[in-house]
């Protein structure tokens, strides 16, 4: 089905927003790419990752509530869908697949 794969960087956003789950929203997705991955990533990237995201069905997204902090603004929360879970699953078990299809000698083993 067109527009249902999942790259490399929208998978790593949505692991992250499943590591950080139920608090998942855009500065704290950045942030824990660079402490995870030590990658930097621009907010507008993790923010167009997420909307395409939420887009394809892999992920749903709710907002706080306001706070004085945030000058009355509300946070979007991201959380991983059934249909999400399901398609990174199914990634995680290809990656495995070909990880033990390669012969040891081939990664100088």
């Amino acid at each position: 089905m067109k527009g249902t794969n999942l790259g490399e960087f929208e998978e790593l956003i949505m692991l992250v927003a499943g590591v950080l789950y139920p608090e998942a929203y855009g500065v704290a997705i950045k942030k824990e790419i660079y402490t995870q991955t030590g990658r930097k990533v621009t907010l507008s990237a993790v923010h167009s990752a997420l909307h395409r995201l939420e887009k394809k069905g892999f992920l749903e997204s709710k907002f706080g509530d306001a706070t004085k902090i945030r000058g009355g603004k509300r946070k979007k929360f991201f959380i991983i869908t059934t249909y999400g879970s399901k398609v990174l699953n199914e990634a995680m078990s290809i990656r495995k697949q070909l990880w033990d299809s390669i012969p040891k000698v081939a990664l100088g083993g």
